[in-house]
């Protein structure tokens, strides 16, 4: 008796990006390198190999990511409006970098430094060189928003993100030793964390970061991160310092601080796109509840550092008006 069995007709290989074959057409290089990367979420389901289902990690992400108030039926369908990659980032990052390379280079060779007045050298030092521990709190906030998020075009963009803070820790580092070596009797490199810690001025930014680093859910902590803090740290510690900055004729600070913005217009591009996503009827509520306990300890937090800057009176008015306008693009209620 012959076998009459049919031979199973071969499965078709899935295409290359066969999640994004609905689209017809080639995707992106950006689709390619940073859609649907969470090794770690298969569908509805959160996957750690350690622990298994009832592990810390398994836990921690249902209760912190899977199971937030904030709720999308695809998160998947976030898109950084820049479209970066890391490749891209480093060539556009690379060409802002040799620009402050440039900047320190020029006022250095023009002894910026030992001009400065005794008045301003002092305001340096407490509240321009500490700022590298303000803006390392940023780059771990960030880097929390790298690892919590539901989706890796998200994660893709707090990484962007941490990325410019350490570059920004990294140049204010510089700038410390440049000031110590100009003005070896005023304690630059010597006295930040203290004056972090205890200096009022520095006291409300400290008490928000602090806070916003324990807000484990993914959608406050970004929440609270770049829609609250960040714009706080902009308005105030860059942008208003360096108005007293031009007014007390440290240009240098105050072009270093445009630079720095730069990236802070990049960060609120796709603030603006993932809030537009979170803003759905269901979670509405949910967001102004939260931010209705993290605006005041932002707004605090401006008024106690803008208070302490000299030459520039209307520093708080002015930061707290664009925080709030801010607010207001993004389609929040004030």
């Amino acid at each position: 008796m012959s076998d009459t069995t049919e031979a199973p007709t071969p499965l078709r290989p899935l295409k290359t990006w066969s999640h994004l074959a609905g689209q017809r057409r080639r995707p992106s290089e950006y689709e390619i390198v940073s859609t649907k990367l969470l090794w770690h979420r298969r569908g509805s389901e959160t996957i750690w190999e350690v622990g298994g289902p009832q592990g810390f990690m398994s836990e921690w992400y249902a209760r912190y990511r899977d199971q937030s108030p904030v709720q999308h039926e695809d998160w998947d369908r976030f898109r950084d409006p820049d479209e970066l990659v890391y490749r891209t980032y480093n060539i556009r990052q690379d060409g802002q970098e040799t620009s402050v390379d440039g900047l320190l280079e020029q006022y250095s060779g023009e002894n910026h430094d030992g001009g400065l007045s005794d008045a301003w050298v002092t305001t340096l030092a407490q509240l321009y060189t500490p700022g590298r521990y303000l803006l390392h709190t940023v780059q771990m906030a960030s880097s929390y928003l790298v690892h919590i998020p539901p989706t890796s075009t998200i994660g893709n963009c707090a990484a962007f993100q941490a990325a410019d803070a350490m570059r920004w820790v990294s140049r204010t580092a510089y700038r410390t030793r440049e000031l110590s070596i100009a003005h070896p009797a005023a304690g630059f490199g010597e006295n930040e964390r203290r004056l972090w810690e205890e200096l009022p001025a520095w006291q409300g930014f400290r008490e928000l970061m602090e806070k916003a680093l324990v807000a484990y859910d993914w959608a406050e902590a970004f929440l609270a991160l770049n829609v609250v803090a960040k714009p706080a740290i902009d308005e105030a510690w860059l942008r208003q310092f360096a108005v007293s900055a031009r007014r007390s004729n440290d240009t240098l600070l105050g072009l270093l601080a445009d630079a720095a913005l730069r990236d802070s217009e990049r960060s609120r591009r796709w603030t603006a796109a993932l809030v537009e996503m979170m803003l759905l009827p269901g979670n509405q509520d949910v967001l102004e509840n939260w931010l209705s306990k993290w605006i005041p300890l932002g707004e605090a937090a401006v008024s106690t550092f803008c208070g302490e800057l000299p030459e520039n009176p209307e520093a708080t008015e002015t930061a707290i008006e664009r925080m709030r306008a801010f607010r207001s693009q993004l389609g929040f209620k004030e």
